[in-house]
């Protein structure tokens, strides 16, 4: 296998703990950056045992020298970079008319600017290597709703923000893309769906059809689903892939 070397951002849980270990089969080097070391941790030992030796980063990335740190860490490790995949973050779901600018400068600073700072960080490397990007988003970016107002804007941004990367890629070999899942039953999901319950006192179950029912879609997808199709992303079968947004979430938005 010829050297390949990926930054995964989020590794420690949900979507991102997927697409580290669904890369474990095509790369030779994997990054892991998240705030919590103990569950990086978790995930690279499941990395070592399909025989990828990752570096694990645990850091903040809203800090501005977030990024710096990231990519001299990688240097020293690696020598190079093939693929970044933005995925940390978590924005509040709280109601438009209700969060802080605390709570929604919060939320951008590291899905939204946390991402950015890094990609521009790691965009010389990227060109070395003709690499690629991956940002993840939401489908919240296409139809906003009341409850997930700071999610659907900071992903409609990033969105955004992955097209003018992509446009300025294409003048020098850097694919990218962003990617916008639906209702993935991540530990994030679990605990919303909790709180859901708890405030209309419906069970667990209840509170899961509930929603599966309002969103007209047949189940939740997994974070391996969405490591598969990032997977693709990255690969040389999607060489010509490029300033493009992809839905996955079950059919759950019925626009075109």
């Amino acid at each position: 296998m010829a050297t390949r070397i990926a930054i995964i951002t989020g590794a420690s849980s949900g979507i991102g703990k997927a697409t580290a270990i669904r890369l474990a089969k095509d790369f030779t080097g994997l990054v892991l950056v998240a705030r919590r070391e103990d569950e990086l941790a978790e995930t690279a030992k499941m990395l070592k045992l399909l025989g990828v030796e990752p570096l694990i980063i645990p850091i903040d990335l809203r800090l501005p020298s977030a990024g710096d740190t990231v990519i001299k860490k990688t240097l020293e490790m690696f020598g190079q970079l093939h693929t970044l995949v933005n995925i940390a973050g978590a924005v509040p779901q709280i109601h438009l008319f209700e969060m802080t600018d605390e709570q929604w400068n919060d939320g951008a600073e590291m899905k939204l600017h946390g991402a950015r700072r890094l990609t521009i960080k790691a965009w010389s490397l990227l060109k070395e290597s003709k690499g690629n990007v991956v940002f993840i988003s939401g489908n919240s970016a296409e139809v906003p709703k009341p409850g997930f107002a700071a999610v659907a804007t900071i992903n409609a941004a990033i969105c955004a923000l992955a097209k003018a990367f992509a446009e300025e890629g294409i003048l020098c070999g850097i694919q990218v893309n962003s990617v916008l899942p639906g209702a993935v039953m991540t530990d994030r999901r679990k605990k919303f769906l909790e709180k859901f319950a708890e405030a209309n006192n419906l069970s667990m179950e209840e509170a899961k059809m509930k929603f599966l029912r309002e969103a007209k879609i047949e189940r939740y997808g997994e974070p391996q689903e969405i490591a598969e199709l990032i997977a693709f992303l990255v690969s040389p079968r999607a060489q010509w892939m490029t300033g493009t947004a992809l839905r996955i979430d079950g059919g759950e938005v019925k626009s075109i």
